[in-house]
């Protein structure tokens, strides 16, 4: 396997193959030039986000600045959104659905180090696929961990750092994330 099949089948491998450094600076150019974009130029920042992520609908917006490892291990729905600071390291792939919102300093991580120490120090490292449902909502200063799947409908609240699997139609929040209660027809007439 190369370096790259054994990132994208969450195996360890070794981030420094040349391969893989290539595919990152030019990911690392491709946001530079994003993040320097005029904010009016709606249609330049559209067009250098479809060049980057592997796949995106007809709408999305990403606000300035914008980090990612590798960008088109990204798959994003219609009708997304990031707020500023948005960080994907996307070693493992991250798949986004529909109408997801993400709010100022979100960051979904899918790279991890290993706890022994010997591999470790040797550089090597494993990404974990990062998926989130359709019609979620994510709130300020959310970290989403290697491995989470968060289902349709669902909200996590600001300061959440995400590390185990949230289902769908729940209001989420904590350190470490966990259920508050179900999103219900009452949330339909209320704010919070």
């Amino acid at each position: 396997m190369t370096e790259r099949e054994k990132m994208l089948a969450g195996k360890l491998y070794d981030p420094g193959d040349p391969e893989l450094c290539a595919e990152r600076a030019a990911a690392k150019e491709q946001t530079f030039r994003f993040n320097r974009l005029s904010p009016s130029d709606r249609e330049g920042q559209r067009a250098l986000l479809r060049e980057l992520f592997g796949k995106t609908g007809d709408f999305l917006h990403v606000e300035a600045p914008f980090q990612c490892d590798y960008g088109r291990y990204i798959s994003v729905g219609e009708n997304f959104y990031a707020n500023h600071n948005c960080v994907i390291l996307d070693a493992g792939g991250v798949e986004i659905g529909d109408n997801v919102l993400l709010a100022p300093n979100v960051s979904i991580y899918t790279s991890g180090h290993p706890l022994d120490t010997e591999r470790r120090n040797a550089g090597l490292e494993y990404g974990l696929r990062v998926r989130i449902g359709n019609n979620v909502w994510v709130g300020g200063d959310v970290s989403i961990l290697p491995g989470v799947t968060i289902g349709d409908n669902a909200v996590i609240g600001a300061g959440s750092v995400v590390t185990k699997d949230i289902p769908a139609g729940v209001l989420a929040a904590g350190n470490p994330c966990r259920v508050i209660r179900e999103i219900t027809e009452e949330d339909k007439t209320r704010f919070s």
